[in-house]
């Protein structure tokens, strides 16, 4: 890293989902560091799992009302953003790259749709 980059930095995460013909922006953050950033997107993956593949037996979940499934689609997104969320060498991946003010971008695709999560450096 030179050492221009280690003056303030500050970072914008962004988690995005969309089909073949559009995006849509679902949330975004500005914060002062990297390790925050990130913690964001993290907390964003898991919400959007838990969203679109919830836990049957949640006790939010009327009883009943769910139930598990075996199959189905190859590409599993709530499962791929679980993984990405819980991967260290994932989360160390990403923050090697942004100390070098480089972006970072995840994708988790299912058979229509995408989730991405992004996180990259601005200003100084």
């Amino acid at each position: 890293m030179n050492p221009g980059q280690a003056h303030a930095r500050w970072y914008v995460a962004e988690s995005r989902a969309g089909d073949a013909v559009r995006s849509v922006l679902l949330g975004g953050t500005v914060t002062p560091t990297r390790r925050l950033a990130l913690r964001w997107l993290r907390r964003q993956a898991r919400r959007f799992a838990d969203a679109l593949d919830p836990d049957p037996y949640a006790p939010w979940i009327p009883a009943r009302a769910l139930h598990p499934v075996s199959g189905g689609d190859p590409h599993d997104a709530p499962a791929e953003l679980r993984a990405w969320a819980s991967s260290f060498r994932e989360q160390d991946y990403a923050l090697l790259r942004l100390a070098d003010g480089l972006p970072y971008e995840f994708v988790a695709r299912d058979a229509l749709t995408w989730y991405g999560l992004v996180v990259r450096p601005v200003g100084r």
